[in-house]
């Protein structure tokens, strides 16, 4: 069996970069770390969720990961750049896939993005539209308390409703005709956020496009492998989904019950992690 992709969230939303993965490379192991006992990562310090980042980034390298994607917005723009330095493997971020996404997506060059406070206040997005298309208009917008609901389950209440019409009206007054999903918690929120905004604006997920980055990295990897010298070449067996592995330093009971109902049944054995 190969060693597994490690993917880590402060919570349950980079179950939704997961799931892609599991679709996009279903022989691949994965091992998931969910970090709710310190979420959200949203309004805390940069140094602070770049610090928790890097002992992440080194209990999945240390598990085996071979390959590492931070499906975690806030905690890419603190600490990816800090993370591609430090670990011996490849890592991944969400939010250059988003934006090159949104750049292909988009008719009027006028494109929206929703984050955590931490993430808009960070100027990623902004940095990295620059690079790759300095051509269009950017709108970023805070969205506090949308990645508490997700956590707390509630995805379609009437109240979710409410506060995603107060906290998105900026895009609709911007006429952005594509929304990048800044924080991989609010595609779990897609209908009620797509509701809103209007059937013609297309709502950018980035972890479709994370996943295909990293399919991208591991055909790099494979076709540098060298075969065994003489080896006839065989037929290649449809791919059997690989077994995966769930962290959590929250409560396990909750990541159980709310992971197999974001990702799917796929969520059956969660193990408890403290970091005192």
């Amino acid at each position: 069996m190969s060693t597994p992709i490690g993917v880590f969230d402060s919570g349950l939303g980079g179950l939704t970069v997961m799931r892609s993965l599991i679709d996009l490379v279903p022989e691949e192991p994965i091992v998931y770390f969910g970090d709710t006992g310190r979420f959200p990562y949203g309004p805390k310090p940069a140094e602070e969720v770049l610090r928790y980042a890097i002992e992440i980034g080194d209990l999945l390298v240390d598990r085996g990961a071979r390959l590492l994607v931070v499906a975690c917005n806030s905690a890419a723009a603190a600490a990816l750049d800090a993370l591609q330095d430090r670990l011996p493997v490849p890592v991944v971020g969400v939010i250059e896939p988003g934006v090159r996404a949104a750049r292909r997506a988009t008719r009027n060059g006028r494109i929206g993005v929703i984050g955590t406070i931490g993430t808009v206040a960070s100027g990623a997005y902004r940095r990295v539209a620059e690079d790759l298309a300095g051509d269009v208009e950017l709108t970023c917008v805070a969205c506090p308390g949308f990645v508490e609901f997700v956590e707390a389950g509630d995805v379609d209440s009437e109240q979710v409703h409410v506060l995603a019409e107060r906290l998105l009206a900026p895009l609709l007054a911007a006429d952005v005709d594509t929304l990048v999903l800044g924080c991989t918690h609010y595609p779990l929120l897609a209908r009620t956020i797509g509701d809103v905004m209007g059937r013609e604006v297309v709502l950018v997920s980035s972890a479709d496009e994370t996943a295909f980055a990293v399919r991208e990295l591991l055909g790099v990897e494979r076709v540098g492998a060298e075969p065994p010298a003489c080896a006839s070449p065989a037929p290649s067996p449809a791919p059997s989904p690989a077994p995966h592995r769930f962290l959590t330093s929250g409560d396990v009971m909750t990541f159980r019950h709310l992971g197999a109902r974001f990702l799917g049944p796929e969520v059956e054995e969660v193990e408890a992690w403290s970091w005192s």
